[in-house]
């Protein structure tokens, strides 16, 4: 009986062109599927060992899904919700980022301390670039120019040429930086130091520290507060940061990088994702194994939808 309802909830969603949250659970191997207008769970996907990063094709056809543990980048269907194939993707790839000409996939992988460029339609490997120890955070620039990855234990940015795939740069930043995320605009880089407890602030093209900002929430050790991911609104009003095991979300004005606020979520909050418009932002708590949503104008939280086993990341479908 469950199934049956499961499946007429995801159908329902599709047949009213519904927004879809997809979520990674690193711990069940599984996707979870949680329709936005609803906000309730209408599917859960088996997929590879230890799924992690997950993003779309620019188009929306496929969802590429980082299974760690298999060594692989699994390829999914989104009309059939069917992995079709696995890209080559290095050892342990954690996350990556899609250039957009919707064909050259960047790929860190952790274990060998190499970002791997992938061709998603030729599925062969066109360069392997060596960075620093522990590769994990990957951004591409708005203009296609730049990919930045990020190295945990060498605590820098990387800054490679998409045109010659050679690394020409490194920034330094505070310890273990997670991920990075570039403004609409290009002409910034935020990167979060999980154990530097910060968030740096890059210029792109000097590739320079503009602003350093700091978190402190009342009743928490600052052992507890450790930036990982982060999203900006389109607007440019607000950036969020997700601070780990603090189990909050930090609101930052993007102006004047002042924090606003600390929005209490779940346990070890990990990656977070737009929805509606960017009226909502979704977080993944891996410990309490859920996810908030928060309502953005309200800065609010709003619900807490139930999905598997330490979930990791999320993206949203329109």
């Amino acid at each position: 009986m469950r199934v049956w309802v499961l499946l007429a909830g995801l159908l329902t969603a599709l047949a009213s062109h519904a927004e879809v949250a997809y979520v990674s659970n690193e711990k069940s191997d599984t996707l979870t599927l949680i329709d936005m207008d609803s906000l309730k769970v209408i599917d859960t996907i088996d997929v590879g060992m230890r799924p992690r990063g997950i993003i779309f094709s620019h188009d929306y056809k496929y969802l590429y899904i980082c299974a760690s543990e298999s060594d692989a980048v699994q390829v999914m269907d989104l009309a059939t919700h069917q992995i079709i194939h696995n890209l080559p993707s290095g050892e342990d790839p954690e996350q990556f980022a899609l250039h957009p000409n919707n064909r050259h996939l960047y790929i860190a992988n952790e274990d060998s301390a190499v970002v791997t460029v992938v061709d998603t339609v030729d599925r062969s490997v066109i360069a392997q670039i060596d960075v620093g120890i522990e590769p994990e955070g990957m951004a591409v620039s708005p203009d296609g120019k730049w990919v930045i990855n990020t190295s945990e234990t060498t605590n820098m940015l990387h800054w490679i040429d998409t045109q010659t795939h050679e690394l020409v740069d490194n920034t330094l930043v505070d310890q273990r930086p997670r991920h990075v995320e570039f403004s609409k605009s290009g002409d910034k880089v935020w990167a979060s130091a999980e154990i530097g407890g910060t968030v740096d602030i890059i210029d792109t093209v000097s590739r320079q520290l503009l602003k350093k900002i700091s978190f402190k929430i009342p009743g928490v050790h600052r052992d507890k507060i450790q930036p990982v991911g982060i999203k900006l609104t389109d607007d440019g009003k607000y950036a969020f940061v997700a601070l780990g095991p603090a189990n909050h979300v930090a609101v930052i004005d993007a102006n004047t990088y002042e924090v606003l606020d600390y929005l209490l979520v779940g346990r070890r909050v990990w990656q977070l994702a737009f929805a509606k418009e960017q009226s909502l932002l979704l977080t993944t708590n891996g410990v309490s194994g859920d996810v908030s949503v928060i309502d953005v104008d309200d800065l609010k939280v709003i619900k807490t939808v139930k999905v598997g086993r330490y979930p990791w990341g999320v993206v949203v479908k329109p």
